[in-house]
């Protein structure tokens, strides 16, 4: 495994200061707000500016990558990133706040798409599982040690924003300084939305649902926390404890994954996430354990459906399209998680902070009533489905071309998708099928993410 990591070590070791300091951000400035008694609302807008900039750097990254090339995309996205965190020390003004919050969203998603396509381009096919394993890793521990440093510096002085930057610094070494060869030129994938609402409308609210939450929690938890009277060092403890927890439940919940209906497992995670919300949402101060082992359960929950809705949505999918379901995956992520953080602040704003875990909870239950195992129709599960589970990286941490390094997805196929012309579109769904189905088919197919003609969820499990 070590031979494996050792050509990548550059690249994780980017990765993970991009992390810590994009952790680290989001939770200082809501603390600094809170300090302040500034809305709970602006903190909630502050992080969906960061996601609107996340969505809107997936376009941009592509044209200026095409532009300049890897290297000097990645480090003029380096360069305005800092620039942008180091800009709110100098301006109080907080509708500047939310648009340097946009510019950090959008140079980080680039500086993802350069990273993951390095990684693409020098992973052999073979080692495709285990060099997403250690992205996931470098990902995930980048952003709990972003919390840790609440811990050793709670002070909320102007360091913590110069440390922030020192970190997007020192992410430009490692890629400015490589003497590999550019990887290929990319090309946007086309995201066909029509299409893949009607191929995969349960994995989509899924990851809708999961946008909300997950997005309201990185930007509203450290509120929610200093609310209920924890200190600084404290917070970031509640907020590494949480992050964690998304990190230790990847490998369990890739065994549930590969051996149960994964429609069944959504669900089913779904109610017990609004069960574990609760005491958090119905008391508005709750002693120090109760946060700590309800938080640490909420997320465990919460980080789940991502993952559960990306490998169900793949199942459904033909490898060739995998790259562009991806990108359809993370703009409707990216849009529930700049919904989520705004409307969970107006509740926090109106009813007390106790909302956001009711946030959770009341969204938690519409996945449940929108989730329906029996609605599955098998009508296009791919041969080999269901495809073996691979834990993904949060999707604060990705771009879409995340998928080319998912072992699960064909190398050729990704190679033909993210560099096809734009003379060759993909075939429209009213294309794929030499022979029209049966209305009732079609019909069942609406219904929800489907798998192979004439056989149930619980024939397959028999």
């Amino acid at each position: 495994m070590r031979q494996i990591w050792k050509p990548f070590r550059a690249l994780y070791f980017a990765a993970l200061m991009m992390l810590i300091g994009s952790g680290l951000l989001s939770t200082y400035l809501a603390l600094r707000l809170a300090a302040e008694h500034v809305d709970g609302l602006w903190v909630g807008a502050l992080m969906a500016a960061n996601y609107f900039g996340l969505v809107l750097g997936g376009k941009i990254g592509h044209r200026l990558i095409g532009r300049v090339g890897h290297i000097r995309a990645y480090t003029t996205c380096a360069g305005i990133v800092c620039a942008a965190v180091l800009g709110h020390g100098l301006v109080d003004y907080l509708p500047a706040w939310l648009f340097l919050r946009m510019i950090v969203g959008l140079g980080m998603m680039c500086q993802y798409m350069v990273i993951e396509s390095w990684l693409n381009e020098q992973a052999e096919a073979k080692q495709r599982g285990a060099v997403f394993s250690g992205y996931m890793i470098a990902s995930y521990l980048g952003l709990v040690l972003g919390q840790l440093i609440l811990v050793i510096h709670p002070q909320l002085g102007l360091e913590l924003l110069m440390l922030v930057a020192l970190c997007f610094a020192l992410c430009l070494v490692p890629v400015a300084m490589t003497q590999r060869i550019h990887p290929a030129p990319l090309k946007p994938a086309p995201m066909e939305p029509r299409f893949f609402l009607k191929r995969v409308p349960q994995s989509l609210s899924t990851v809708l649902g999961s946008g909300l939450i997950v997005g309201s929690f990185y930007g509203l938890a450290p509120l929610y926390a200093s609310q209920q009277g924890l200190s600084t060092e404290q917070v970031g403890l509640f907020m590494g404890c949480c992050i964690f927890a998304g990190l230790l439940v990847q490998w369990p919940l890739g065994w549930l994954s590969d051996r149960y209906d994964r429609a069944v497992l959504i669900r089913t995670f779904a109610m017990l996430l609004a069960i574990a919300a609760l005491p958090l949402a119905v008391f508005p101060s709750v002693p120090l354990e109760m946060l700590f082992g309800a938080g640490f359960l909420v997320s465990l929950l919460q980080f789940c459906l991502y993952p559960l809705a990306n490998a169900f949505a793949n199942d459904h999918v033909e490898p060739e399209r995998r790259v562009s379901l991806t990108a359809m995956l993370l703009v409707t992520y990216g849009v529930g998680a700049s919904i989520g953080p705004l409307a969970a602040g107006v509740l926090m704003k109106l009813f007390g902070s106790q909302m956001l875990y009711a946030f959770f909870s009341f969204f938690a239950l519409v996945l449940v009533w929108r989730i329906r195992p029996k609605a599955v129709t098998n009508l296009h599960q791919v041969d080999d489905a269901p495809l073996h589970h691979v834990a993904m990286p949060d999707s604060m941490t990705s771009s879409p071309l995340v998928a080319a390094l998912d072992p699960r997805v064909d190398e050729q196929s990704v190679h033909d998708q993210m560099h096809v012309s734009a003379e060759h579109p993909p075939v429209p769904p009213a294309q794929e099928h030499a022979e029209p189905l049966p209305d009732e088919l079609d019909e069942a197919a609406e219904m929800g993410d489907g798998k192979k003609v004439g056989r149930s969820v619980s024939e397959e499990e028999q």
